[in-house]
């Protein structure tokens, strides 16, 4: 099995595939959408930690930013009814940590207002994760966030959702640029927040 993977992305497509060469070899690796933001990099290689799912007709690759967000994939497809491709819709929409929050609060509402996520399968999710996930929690890697007051952080939100991108893109892309937010011009913030989004 693959469990980790470091190379050069060749290929990012807005959804999250990526194609990465790693010593010549490509690996077509499925993530959320942001892992390449959040991911560490060695160089000019990026660092993904792999799931490797093995089927009867395919060998699927997931890769995510960080061994956290692979515990809370593998703990999403344990979940019966959540294959990959909704684990991914999961982890695409709402971050680890957010996700480890809406399942503590029984947050069914917020979990719903994720595409592929019905009311049965949100409050499946509560249930089978709500004593897994706060395990987990001392493993939770700690994200720069610009504060909520941040008014550059809620109009870099509102570009980038006016360009197109989905509000939970454009959240992760404005994390990404931590404590920057607020001290570098906006024009430059956008510029950044944009190479975080754009293959």
């Amino acid at each position: 099995m693959i469990g980790r993977l470091v190379g050069t992305v060749v290929l990012d497509d807005a959804s999250g595939e990526l194609l990465l060469d790693v010593q010549g070899v490509g690996y077509e690796v499925t993530t959320p959408v942001g892992t390449r933001g959040r991911a560490s990099s060695e160089g000019e290689r990026v660092v993904l930690f792999i799931h490797t799912h093995v089927r009867e007709d395919a060998l699927d690759l997931y890769g995510f930013a960080n061994e956290h967000e692979r515990k809370v994939f593998r703990l999403l497809i344990a979940v019966p009814n959540v294959g990959p491709k909704t684990a991914l819709g999961v982890l695409s929409a709402l971050p680890a940590d957010e996700l480890a929050r809406a399942v503590e609060g029984e947050d069914v509402a917020r979990l719903t207002r994720v595409p592929g996520i019905g009311k049965k399968t949100a409050e499946r999710l509560v249930l089978e994760l709500r004593e897994k996930l706060p395990r987990l929690g001392a493993s939770l890697p700690s994200v720069p966030e610009p504060s909520a007051d941040s008014g550059d952080a809620r109009r870099l939100m509102n570009a980038l959702t006016h360009m197109g991108y989905r509000p939970a893109e454009a959240d992760r892309a404005v994390r990404a640029l931590g404590d920057r937010v607020g001290k570098e011009p906006l024009s430059d913030l956008l510029r950044q927040a944009l190479a975080q989004l754009t293959p």
